[in-house]
């Protein structure tokens, strides 16, 4: 308890310190004054006097303890502080510390050097002497040495370099299409031959090879004879006949021309009409297949043969039908990749070894690499000789067919490889070697110098180089003066700047003159302006706009038109930027820049007189590039306005009215979780608003403020009244303890806090939290346990444990929000306590008396607490916001028409 008496006694002196030195600071005693040491004395005098002070009165034993602990502790720190301080260099930590100290200065240092190094690169590394310039005087070579030609030895290092042979490389996207269009080709063959069936289709063994592809691929016109054939060489043997198998074979086959011998109907034959006689005695494929069959019959039984031929019945309309896909498949994809003979008449277990040595002989070839413009009698060499290895010989034609088909060049140009070969070629080629003696002349007095003469003269180190020191402490100065004027206009402006906003204005200003020295003169002007204006407003985005274009005007060697258009559209940029509210006024505003720009381009050129020469159309180019450049440039900083934001925690008018919209995430939980909070957040935003309206405050960032200042009673909403709606109060029937019910109502400022970091609130939002708390005495609490503390001597009330942490309101903006959030709940229950008043006296009147009687005593009483120190309001400003408040809660609570009181049956009737 002690100690937190001393903790809480230091920073209230803490406290009183800060507000002391503040005063100091602004009666000007700290800086201007020659008495600051004696103030600063003075003040350190305070501080320990007041701690000695405390220490001696406290001389309890525990806090001795607790005083000793933590000294010891204090001790410690210190140690292990010196141990690291030794560790390290005492320059590097004496400079960081005085680079801290002195950060606004070195920050000041920086912008004054980076902008005289970028705008004054001319000045430094500079050449007397020039190409194409004349010589001062005549100068010799000072003693003989052998230089390079260097425009004659890239010449020939250049032809070397083109002539240098190509690299090639294959091409993995191509070797995959290829590959993929081989693997389509070949799916078609499968497919193809499963519809045809297996083949062999019998034992070859009974049947030859020969014999099965011609009996399933012969016409419906020799399969029936050959079916008669054999009918009639049944019947013969059935009569007995004596006939030796060579006259059976030759009856058989005159058989269709005997007029008594009628073959039976097959089951193919579905008509009367008989086959027309035919001669097959020169078709050895028939007689041979003819005799197979016959032979077949007399080893084995005429049951098996008519199961043979049953059999070769179902295997000809397969082979029919996958001949007419085939012949299909070559229509469709308009190329003879199969043909019939080829494709069918394989065996199985050679189509199976054709496909896998096609694979492998693509694979050699395509890693081999196929050049463009390779004759095409060379491809097919190669693929011919790669498949005699890989394929059966009866498929080599189909096996070559269809490689020729899919395969086509792989290789490309290697532009790596080809660089790096001509490099080397190039590398290889000896200098060009000239040789000059001592006193012979480089160039005359008057004669203009050439690339050669450049070249001795640099060798020699007669060009005299030198950094032009007098010119850039000129640009320097001016740059200084420049940005005193800056600092001056700084401190006169309704926005302190941090140290990081002064870094993002430098960042800001070096782009322009950053994209010049690139040799473009469409730089970022409008960039500049749109993005000035909209974070720091229209005073100093004008400021950094006017002196820029005064430094540029004056150490830039650029066209003053040029400089004039961009001035004028950043100008326009600066002035109104910070007025709009939403980017796509913002993105209209670029579209005037950019008209602007091409505009004022335009008028200079027409009044100096060079838009009516000539040369007019390229003015005019100019002048569209002059405007599309601002248009550009405008979009850029819509795109980086965003980040900006986000990296240098900037607030502008558009980002707070984004962060009000009602459907962002945390302001959506609010309204359905603590809906008791959310009208009294809605209500709060209203007073506070036209307060800061009237005051000349910043009105988006109250109102955006406002709606999160309360974020924190989503982590317990029945712990806050508002919430409870009519329900028991959990603080009566749950809890009964006023300090754990302090916690709970201070929590919500501690938990706000953890929840807009978490979603990335700016920091100003983020102020609000707290400081529309300040350090304010939860009174409610504090006074029940006063109430609990006479009931019980051993109970002691200590302040502290009721006390907001704070801090108490550090601008004005976050000063009228503690206001309102104060008197919102007393005009709130002024008007549920309302009672009829005197009949000479209007209510209106009344009650406003009452409220601003009200308000007025909160004020005095959050003023009197020293709550508004340091907001920056004033005691004769807080009777002006009371009634300001009165004023918006009679509009929102304004007098009614009394309606005239309607019977029971006349209001059914006309309803």
């Amino acid at each position: 308890m002690k100690m937190q008496q001393f903790l809480q006694f230091f920073t209230q002196q803490l406290t009183h310190w800060r507000r002391q030195y503040k005063a100091l600071r602004r009666k000007g005693k700290l800086i201007r004054s020659p008495k600051c040491k004696s103030h600063r004395s003075e003040l350190l005098r305070t501080m320990f006097k007041n701690v000695l002070l405390f220490l001696s009165k406290t001389n309890d034993k525990s806090s001795g303890d607790a005083c000793r602990r933590h000294r010891r502790k204090q001790e410690r720190a210190l140690k292990s502080k010196a141990k690291s301080i030794k560790t390290k260099s005492s320059i590097y930590v004496v400079g960081l510390d005085w680079a801290h100290k002195q950060r606004y200065s070195v920050i000041l240092a920086i912008a004054i050097v980076s902008l005289t190094g970028v705008i004054g690169y001319k000045l430094y590394n500079q050449t007397q002497l020039q190409v194409g310039h004349p010589a001062p005087q005549t100068i010799t070579a000072p003693y003989t040495a052998s230089i390079e030609d260097q425009k004659k030895t890239a010449a020939e290092r250049q032809a070397v370099s083109n002539s240098s042979l190509q690299m090639l490389m294959i091409d993995a996207a191509t070797n995959e299409q290829i590959n993929k269009n081989l693997q389509q080709v070949l799916d078609d063959g499968n497919k193809i031959r499963a519809v045809a069936g297996a083949f062999p289709f019998f034992d070859p063994v009974v049947l030859s090879i020969s014999s099965q592809r011609y009996l399933r691929s012969c016409v419906d016109s020799e399969w029936q004879a050959l079916l008669v054939a054999i009918e009639n060489t049944k019947n013969q043997q059935k009569k007995g006949t004596e006939q030796t198998a060579a006259s059976s074979g030759s009856s058989s086959i005159a058989a269709p021309n005997q007029p008594r011998t009628t073959p039976q109907k097959s089951d193919s034959q579905s008509s009367q009409v008989k086959p027309q006689p035919v001669d097959f005695s020169q078709n050895s494929d028939f007689i041979q297949a003819v005799a197979e069959l016959e032979s077949y019959r007399v080893t084995t039984s005429e049951k098996n043969l008519s199961s043979l031929i049953a059999q070769i019945s179902q295997v000809r309309p397969r082979y029919t039908q996958a001949t007419a896909k085939l012949l299909q498949l070559e229509t469709v994809s308009s190329k003879a990749v199969y043909e019939e003979s080829l494709l069918l008449d394989l065996l199985d277990e050679e189509w199976e070894k054709t496909k896998m040595g096609i694979h492998q002989t693509s694979e050699r070839i395509l890693t081999q690499g196929i050049p463009q413009g390779l004759p095409k009698n060379i491809l097919q060499d190669a693929v011919s000789l790669q498949l005699q290895t890989f394929v059966p010989e009866s498929s080599e034609t189909l096996a070559k067919n269809l490689l020729l088909t899919v395969l086509k060049p792989n290789l490309q140009k290697d532009e790596e490889q080809t660089r790096q070969n001509a490099q080397k070629a190039a590398a290889g080629v000896t200098p060009v070697m000239v040789q000059v003696r001592y006193g012979d002349v480089i160039v005359k007095k008057g004669e203009q110098i050439s690339a050669w003469n450049f070249e001795v003269l640099e060798y020699y180190h007669l060009i005299r180089r030198q950094v032009k020191w007098q010119e850039l402490v000129k640009l320097g100065s001016f740059i200084a003066i420049a940005i005193g004027i800056f600092v001056w206009v700084e401190r006169h402006i309704n926005y302190e700047l941090r140290q990081r906003d002064r870094l993002l204005v430098l960042l800001l200003t070096l782009s322009v003159p950053a994209v010049i020295t690139m040799g473009l003169p469409y730089t970022t002007w409008s960039a500049l302006g749109l993005l000035l204006g909209s974070f720091y407003g229209p005073t100093l985005g004008l400021t950094v706009v006017g002196l820029l274009s005064a430094i540029l005007a004056i150490s830039l060697e650029m066209s003053k038109a040029a400089l004039l258009a961009g001035a004028g559209g950043a100008i326009l940029g600066s002035y109104i930027a910070q007025r709009l509210r939403s980017r796509e006024e913002l993105a209209l505003l670029g579209i005037a820049i950019a008209l602007t720009q091409g505009s004022i381009y335009l008028v200079v050129k027409i009044l100096i007189g060079q838009a009516f020469g000539q040369d007019w159309y390229i003015v005019l180019r100019e002048a569209a590039l002059f405007a599309l450049s601002g248009l550009g440039w405008s979009v850029v900083a819509l795109g980086l306005s965003p980040y900006l934001e986000k990296v240098f925690d900037l607030v502008t008018p558009i980002r707070l009215a984004e962060l009000a919209n009602p459907n962002r995430p945390l302001l959506k939980r609010l309204a359905t979780e603590t809906p008791g909070t959310f009208q009294h957040t809605l209500f709060v935003a209203t007073l506070a608003e036209a307060a800061a309206k009237q005051l000349g405050c910043n009105v988006e960032l109250v109102r955006a403020g406002t709606l999160y200042h309360d974020i924190g009673k989503m982590h317990d909403p029945l712990g806050f009244i508002e919430n409870q709606m009519g329900g028991p109060n959990k603080h009566d029937t749950e809890i009964k303890d006023p300090w754990k019910s302090a916690e709970i109502i201070k929590r919500h400022v501690t938990e706000g806090v953890v929840m807009a970091r978490k979603h990335l609130l700016p920091t100003a939002i983020q102020a609000f939290i707290p400081e529309h708390q300040g350090t304010m005495l939860i009174a409610y609490f504090h006074h029940q346990a006063q109430q609990m503390a006479q009931s019980d001597p051993s109970l002691t009330v200590d302040d502290a444990d009721f006390r907001y942490d704070g801090p108490i309101p550090q601008s004005r903006e976050t000063g009228i929000v503690m206001l309102a959030d104060s008197c919102e709940a007393a005009l709130r229950s002024l008007e549920a306590s309302a009672k009829p008043l005197e009949k000479k006296r209007s209510l209106k009147d009344v009650s406003t008396e009452q409220a601003l009687a009200m308000l007025n005593n909160i004020l005095r009483a959050k003023w009197q607490d020293n709550q508004l120190v340091d907001s920056g309001l004033t005691r004769e400003e807080m009777s002006q916001i009371a009634q300001i408040f009165v004023d918006v809660w009679q509009q929102f609570h304004h007098k009614r028409i009394a309606y005239p009181k309607l019977k029971a049956s006349s209001a059914v009737r006309n309803s």
